[in-house]
């Protein structure tokens, strides 16, 4: 049978058995079905792709279902909570697709059981009418699509395929938060806004979802990863830090401080390295390289794990006569002329800086330094960072960004800071920057392989140790003070 010159709708649809929703009243039960109805549909997918590659007759187009959670409210009750999420405004039907339910479970629990406590009502659990794509249903399992050259058959007239219609950020960005049915959003991303993410996350890192914290450091340089890999081995040769174990790219997990960590072949455009804690409460570090093109990318996909915090510490250009190289600036505002997030984000939507965030910075860089009050000021400044997407901006005329930069107050200028910030503000992930100064390129001291000195590596380590130390802090930071409601819109989603 020549199935290329077959159309797809002369074949029937086989799907697997289809499920009656049912309502819960126990978050840990609803999550326990919204597992099985998953398993069943990536089976079914997975089964029936491997009767295909084996030579079997196509008779039938195949499709499985993401499960959905549905919740009903009828009262305009005011809610009594503190937290920023896990109610909703108004009366209505929310819904949303989920995926991978064994990597959120946590998450899921206990995101439907804050719903349940804040508004008295069972949810409803059962298959949606989004389909699966075959690449996501596959990658779940460590299992991988072949090129099409090598079927024998056109892939998307069997199978569903990843949709770009379907995965977009119209919810966060607040330009859509009701889906066909008329039900509003309860998740800020659908099941297939969230398995791209995780297959990106894979790409990019080369480390699998599962092995990232919900405290994220991102970093624009090598020299941090070596002293993260430095510190992670000392909190493993201490048995009362809490860190179980180190994974670096491509999975590899030591537990001993002395273990050896291979290096991969061919390293990954963005390496990611894990100190992990139970709970998923220990500390990623991604290198991220320079740019913001690059910061949006990482951040785009980390959004979807739903991380406690994350910061950036990098290198700098000082802008202030006064700094010295090695110097540490506190962003507490950002000038973007990044350009990546335009579209999504404003440049008139002001960035607010977080008080936690702030705070935890400020104390670890105390902690650290053993410096503080009046004599803090002289390694530290407090300030507007500017974020540009033109790393050689000084080859051109000055003038026009020198008076950007002068009429903003910018204290210091990188590629990264303000992209990570506004993408942290649209998707409600507590961020904060804090920044070393490498170089002063309005004051002729432009980096050289001389200031590569002893000391500038020290200031290296202890940035580092300062990054780690905020999240440590963070860490001990009660959830409904650290996920602040300046992130949250008029009309939120009930999920964090």
């Amino acid at each position: 049978m020549n199935l290329a010159s077959l159309p797809k709708n002369n074949l029937p649809i086989r799907t697997p058995p289809l499920r009656e929703p049912q309502l819960f009243d126990d978050p840990a039960a609803a999550v326990a079905f919204v597992r099985e109805l998953y398993d069943e549909a990536t089976a079914f997918l997975r089964d029936r792709f491997g009767e295909t590659l084996n030579g079997g007759s196509i008779r039938a187009r195949y499709r499985a279902f993401y499960p959905e959670i549905r919740i009903t409210t009828t009262s305009y009750g005011k809610i009594d909570s503190r937290l920023s999420f896990g109610y909703v405004a108004e009366p209505g039907e929310y819904s949303t697709t989920v995926t991978r339910p064994d990597l959120f479970e946590a998450y899921l629990t206990q995101q439907i059981g804050l719903v349940m406590q804040n508004h008295g009502v069972p949810v409803a659990v059962g298959p949606s009418v989004t389909p699966i794509p075959l690449h996501f249903a596959m990658s779940s399992e460590g299992f991988t699509v072949p090129q099409e050259a090598a079927l024998d058959f056109p892939l998307r007239d069997i199978f569903d395929v990843p949709n770009l219609n379907t995965m977009n950020d119209d919810i966060v960005n607040g330009y859509d938060i009701r889906h066909e049915d008329g039900s509003r959003a309860l998740a800020p991303f659908t099941a297939q806004r969230v398995d791209y993410s995780l297959a990106r996350l894979q790409h990019y890192t080369a480390t699998a979802a599962e092995h990232f914290q919900n405290f994220v450091l991102f970093t624009n340089y090598q020299f941090y990863v070596e002293e993260f890999e430095a510190y992670a081995r000392a909190c493993l040769a201490d048995p009362a830090s809490g860190y179980t174990s180190f994974v670096g790219p491509g999975g590899v997990e030591i537990t001993g401080a002395g273990d050896p960590l291979p290096q991969l072949g061919k390293m990954p455009q963005m390496p990611s390295y894990h100190l992990k804690r139970p709970g998923a409460a220990g500390i990623t570090l991604v290198n991220i390289g320079v740019g913001p093109s690059n910061a949006k990318t990482a951040t785009d996909h980390i959004a979807v794990l739903r991380p406690h915090a994350w910061l950036m510490v990098g290198h700098c250009a000082g802008l202030r006569s006064s700094q010295s190289l090695g110097d540490f600036v506190l962003a507490h505002g950002y000038l973007r002329e990044d350009h990546v997030l335009d579209d999504d984000l404003p440049v008139w939507v002001p960035i607010p800086a977080l008080a936690e965030i702030q705070v935890a910075l400020e104390d670890a860089v105390e902690e650290v330094t053993e410096l503080e009050g009046y004599e803090l000021k002289r390694i530290m400044r407090t300030g507007t960072v500017a974020t540009i997407d033109n790393r050689n901006w000084e080859l051109r005329d000055q003038s026009g960004p020198v008076q950007r930069l002068s009429q903003s107050r910018a204290v210091a200028l990188d590629m990264e800071s303000a992209t990570i910030a506004a993408n942290g503000f649209r998707f409600r992930v507590p961020y904060g920057t804090l920044l070393c100064v490498s170089d002063k390129p309005l004051h002729g001291e432009l980096k050289l392989p001389g200031m590569a000195s002893a000391f500038y590596r020290t200031q290296v380590s202890r940035h580092l140790k300062i990054g780690v130390r905020a999240m440590e802090l963070l860490r001990e930071t009660p959830l409904e003070r650290m996920h602040s409601r300046k992130l949250r819109s008029f009309e939120e989603t009930a999920f964090l």
